[in-house]
């Protein structure tokens, strides 16, 4: 098959959005493209930003201008979280930008638009091939969107109300995955936790019709979940993750650990579900890992307020936590709230609560050392001679030399640090 032209579509942010990446590749793909998803290293026909600005528009901003000062003339559709302010200042940056909506995969009549600026002919009924941004890595994103309101959050501003995918199409995305040599599924979404409560069922028994439909050697992560919908299926959802097909990880993110702070985030859960969720699933799972994500320095946070999301993160001793200062979102609540916590204080609390978890992420890992483990290569490491694979609990394990991307293989962990295991091969 030959392809005459040439998209780059460059994907910031969480596994959700790199998703999203990819099924825009795909229809790409059926014009005739050939679609890689990194900065090009020769000039394109087209490129796709496909931004996330959930912490700000900084980062979307500046990679807009790496873009614009590589390839001066190329054609640029903006897609993805792009909310209102970073329209605005892109629109001022590079009037010539072309954006489009965040479903613009899916969204025919904004394609068509794009394309109009490329001078596309009709479609030449190309094959779709499978494209995936992490080699070795099948990204199927679940649902879209969500049923909450946070205060600060921009991205519902711009996903929306939950839209799930229907189960028999994220199958047959899995599927496509597994046959074309994924090792890992990603399982992705703005809100994986209330996945099919708009279709009539559950994150707990998609898994289920996944792991039932789907043979193979893969192993499936679960995204991020919000705390209050998962309590809805708790058990059902421990039953499935015994399955060895699942990595014991959850991403649950609490966000504070004070029932004040959240009441005023209106993340409708409280500090004692977020309890519950870790204790049921570290009972269950003793080796698993807990991920979660925390704020600091909401409008309002005082010190004692503070203080109870350090002991939260000392009780349920999560091996990844997230920890954002908070910034305030146009359009959002959060963005005309008062009681601002003054600067230096954000930055001391922040690298307190990062001290803190730190300290546990690494006492968490030094428990392993000695085990021994069955490992997935994932990806080369960012260190010369290096490889990185993941354990059952999903955890980065790094290893000297070079190994095929999928490869499954015993290992023995003889060190530990905050981020990572150390291991060599059992020969």
């Amino acid at each position: 098959m030959r392809f005459e032209r040439k998209v780059a579509v460059l994907s910031e942010g969480c596994a959700a959005n790199f998703g999203d990446g990819e099924e825009i590749g795909e229809r790409f793909a059926r014009e005739g493209f050939s679609v890689q998803f990194e900065m090009p290293s020769e000039t394109p026909d087209a490129i796709v930003l496909n931004a996330c600005t959930v912490k700000g528009i900084t980062s979307a901003t500046k990679l807009a201008k790496k873009i614009r000062s590589q390839f001066k003339d190329v054609p640029v559709w903006v897609t993805g979280c792009a909310t209102e302010d970073l329209k605005r200042s892109l629109s001022k940056l590079f009037p010539d930008f072309c954006f489009g909506p965040k479903d613009a995969h899916k969204n025919e009549s904004a394609f068509q638009e794009f394309a109009n600026k490329l001078s596309l002919q009709q479609s030449s009924g190309f094959e779709i091939p499978d494209l995936q941004s992490h080699a070795g890595i099948g990204i199927v994103n679940i649902e879209e969107g969500c049923l909450d309101a946070c205060s600060y959050c921009s991205t519902r501003l711009v996903k929306g109300v939950l839209k799930s995918a229907i189960p028999e199409t994220i199958v047959r995305r899995v599927q496509r995955k597994v046959d074309a040599g994924a090792k890992e599924i990603f399982l992705t979404g703005q809100d994986t936790s209330c996945y099919g409560f708009d279709l009539k069922t559950n994150l707990a028994e998609l898994l289920q019709r996944i792991i039932v439909h789907v043979p193979g050697d893969y192993k499936i992560r679960l995204g991020m979940g919000n705390p209050r919908h998962v309590l809805h299926y708790i058990d059902a959802l421990l039953e499935t993750f015994e399955d060895e097909h699942l990595y014991k990880f959850v991403h649950i993110p609490v966000q504070s650990g004070s029932d004040k702070i959240l009441k005023a985030m209106n993340r409708r859960h409280t500090h004692k579900e977020y309890l519950q969720i870790a204790e049921a699933f570290k009972t269950r799972f003793p080796d698993m890992t807990l991920g979660t994500d925390i704020i600091v320095a909401f409008p309002g946070e005082t010190r004692e307020d503070f203080e109870e999301s350090v002991r939260l993160v000392k009780e349920t001793r999560p091996s990844i936590c997230n920890i954002t200062r908070f910034v305030p979102r146009e359009g959002t609540p959060a963005f005309a709230l008062k009681n601002g916590v003054l600067k230096e204080e954000r930055y001391a609390r922040s690298a307190e609560l990062s001290q803190v978890f730190q300290q546990i992420a690494l006492e968490n890992n030094s428990s392993f050392i000695g085990k021994e483990e069955r490992v997935t290569v994932e990806k080369i490491g960012l260190r010369a001679g290096t490889t990185i694979a993941r354990d059952s609990g999903y955890r980065p394990v790094a290893l000297q030399g070079n190994f095929p991307i999928g490869q499954t293989l015993d290992v023995k962990i003889r060190d530990a640090e905050t981020f990572a295991l150390i291991a060599e091969p059992l020969a």
